[in-house]
């Protein structure tokens, strides 16, 4: 499927239905990592045999087909946490991710064979991020499932020293455009606009977030500064041992926790 997404982009979703529907079927929005893709169709047949429609976007400019307009000033180099940093707030290349993931939702909300009202959200680290973006921008989500979100709390990932592996870019922007951090208040400011836990107090749904307390990639206080911030109903399922990686039986907890909506 392809819609006209934020600044006239082709964004393209995968998009699955149930055979021989003759009622209206919950619905989950997918969403990857970073740099990802939204995979194979073989991934979703799992929600699809239990009754869902299943759309799985991808974000525009990684590794899928959806377009990314560009038209940034600054520099381009490196990610997208930084796409758009020298340009105003409304020019941030994830504020257009965001709102992809909104407009996503819409859209599968007003399918006939869906019914809006039983619409989920469910994705890890990039993933995790849309869902709770897409849980914050379009309030009639009823359920979201995000695991170790990144995009959240970017100052706490520097004060920790962790600007690598994903986070990288922003160390690389400061040692190209700012080297002695005389405008790290303005950036930190800005990246406020695309931080996923100043969107947090938006969200309605119910959350389920796992976390493994040993993520070095998106640190867990990075992530509970949002689920500290989200005041409808939530809960945290926390692997002690883990990182970044596979937390086992999460995924079934997430089939669960969706069947309920």
């Amino acid at each position: 499927m392809f819609f006209t997404g934020v600044r006239g982009a082709r964004v393209h979703a995968k998009l699955l239905k149930p055979k021989n529907v003759k009622d209206r079927r919950p619905a989950v929005v997918h969403f990857h990592g970073y740099t990802g893709s939204s995979g194979d169709w073989n991934g979703y047949l799992g929600d699809v045999a239990r009754g869902y429609v299943v759309a799985s976007l991808d974000c525009r400019g990684q590794g899928g087909l959806s377009e990314d307009t560009g038209a940034h000033r600054g520099t381009t180099h490196h990610g997208h946490i930084i796409r758009g940093l020298d340009d105003s707030a409304e020019k941030l290349l994830y504020r257009d991710i965001f709102l992809d993931t909104a407009q996503l939702a819409g859209l599968v909300m007003a399918m006939p064979e869906v019914d809006p009202a039983r619409v989920g959200a469910h994705g890890g680290s990039q993933g995790g991020a849309l869902t709770l973006a897409c849980a914050a921008l379009e309030p009639r989500i009823a359920r979201a499932a995000p695991f170790y979100p990144f995009l959240c709390d970017y100052r706490r990932v520097w004060e920790m020293d962790l600007a690598k592996d994903a986070y990288a870019e922003l160390r690389t922007w400061f040692r190209h455009f700012d080297p002695r951090h005389e405008r790290e208040d303005e950036v930190f400011t800005r990246l406020g606009y695309i931080d996923i836990q100043f969107l947090a107090p938006r969200i309605r749904a119910e959350v389920l977030m796992g976390v493994g307390l040993m993520d070095p990639i998106c640190p867990p206080s990075t992530q509970y500064a949002c689920f500290n911030k989200i005041t409808a109903p939530k809960a945290t399922v926390i692997y002690p041992d883990f990182g970044h990686e596979g937390l086992p039986g999460f995924t079934d907890r997430v089939a669960a926790f969706m069947g309920a909506m």
